[in-house]
């Protein structure tokens, strides 16, 4: 089962408060900075839930505990199935990459059989790319730290970051000793 980043999200907040209320939700998803790349507003907050209610990866509840002020709230819960799901989609995520491709390591292989000029321009095409990535990212990173996020959410954006400055210098070096043959 996929799920999308937003109910990715939703299912770990859930799984890791053991209960927890759509308004709970949208607290922790504001002072964590989810929302710079999870794409999860207050509206789509409350449909995640529903979606994952309906897939049933959790379950929901009306809070007759509540006292004070203000709605009775919806508690929701992780189901066992939940938390397999979870699991799945983590190793999955943790396990893939977009900067690594052993297609492109592959193609290192190939090179002799290749124009080096045409070499020298796809790799140059692909740093040109990377760097594009690369501007992305930090201006995310910056962003998170004038917001003082936990590291843990900072270590998002510097994990890639350093990848790609060492897949850049790699095909720089790779340049150059391609121009020295």
């Amino acid at each position: 089962m996929e799920l999308t980043n937003a109910e990715f999200v939703l299912l770990q907040i859930v799984c890791d408060r053991t209960t927890v209320s759509g308004y709970e939700i949208n607290q922790l998803i504001k002072d964590c900075g989810y929302r710079d790349w999870a794409e999860l507003g207050t509206t789509s907050i409350y449909v995640g839930l529903n979606k994952l209610g309906k897939k049933k990866l959790v379950n929901s509840y009306i809070d007759t505990d509540k006292q004070g002020r203000g709605p009775v709230p919806r508690k929701f819960e992780i189901t066992a199935e939940g938390r397999a799901v979870l699991q799945q989609e983590t190793i999955e995520a943790l396990s893939s990459t977009r900067e690594r491709d052993f297609r492109f390591d592959l193609a290192l292989a190939a090179i002799p059989f290749v124009d080096k000029d045409a070499v020298v321009a796809a790799l140059q095409q692909r740093i040109s790319l990377l760097t594009e990535v690369a501007n992305d990212y930090w201006h995310k990173l910056e962003a998170l730290k004038k917001r003082r996020v936990p590291v843990n959410l900072q270590a998002l954006y510097q994990h890639p970051l350093v990848l790609i400055k060492n897949e850049i210098e790699f095909m720089d070096n790779l340049i150059e000793n391609l121009s020295d043959d």
